[in-house]
């Protein structure tokens, strides 16, 4: 998990210019669409909506917009109807990438991915050619204000339910089971600690270093990907040296 921390700026920042153009909102609107019909509009009783909830309100997704996303999934206005599918391939470099799709039509998805890989230089894979060297874990990243007791919290992630948690200069990084990640949220919300990020990822378990002349090519293939409609996350496992 060590590279992580490098790999998690990028992610932030890109989110930043996302949220600024909108984007971000309306793939979040697909992920609310997504949980509301497999768990249903309350997020009380669907774990997933309330943690999809969480992540729209960390990315200052107006209420409004939240809402409007909830109804249209529960049939009060039509909906298009996503379907989950994810790609795994190889940029430049031997740098491996994973990207995750919600798409109302699986074959366009397919096609912009495959463009977009063979344009920058890479390919697409077959399924398990990248799998493998990640790992699916939870993340949650809560904003260190230097008045956390440190220990304190490494106790309620652990008896939350967490893995693991890696301090880092303004933040505390905390690893859950994938299928953990909702309880240990609700238990550092109901300890008061602002958390400033939450998710299912998937984590390298080896990267791949590279200069920064190198690393243009990854952010260059990594930003349009990102800019795809139908793309929701793009994870890769290389570090700048």
């Amino acid at each position: 998990m060590s590279g992580h921390s490098k790999w998690h700026n990028i992610q932030a920042t890109k989110g930043k210019a996302d949220a600024a153009r909108g984007k971000i909102f309306t793939k979040i609107g697909r992920e609310i669409a997504v949980a509301v019909k497999l768990g249903g509009a309350d997020p009380n009783t669907n774990s997933k909506l309330y943690d999809v909830i969480q992540k729209a309100k960390q990315n200052n997704m107006p209420n409004d917009n939240i809402q409007r996303s909830i109804k249209k999934a529960s049939g009060e206005t039509d909906s298009a109807n996503y379907t989950s599918c994810v790609y795994e391939g190889y940029g430049t470099n031997g740098v491996a990438f994973i990207v995750e799709c919600l798409t109302d039509n699986k074959n366009r998805t397919a096609s912009d991915v495959r463009h977009l890989f063979t344009r920058c230089g890479g390919g697409l894979g077959a399924s398990g050619s990248v799998m493998y060297n990640f790992n699916y874990k939870g993340v949650i990243v809560i904003e260190n204000d230097g008045k956390i007791d440190e220990d304190e919290l490494m106790m309620s992630a652990l008896d939350a339910g967490a893995d693991d948690i890696i301090t880092e200069e303004d933040s505390f990084v905390v690893y859950t089971p994938a299928d953990g990640l909702h309880a240990v949220v609700k238990a550092f919300e109901a300890a008061g600690y602002n958390i400033a990020s939450s998710g299912n990822e998937y984590i390298p378990m080896n990267t791949v270093t590279l200069p920064k002349d190198k690393m243009a090519s990854v952010e260059k293939l990594y930003d349009a990907l990102e800019d795809l409609d139908d793309v929701q996350n793009v994870y890769h496992n290389a570090e700048e040296e």
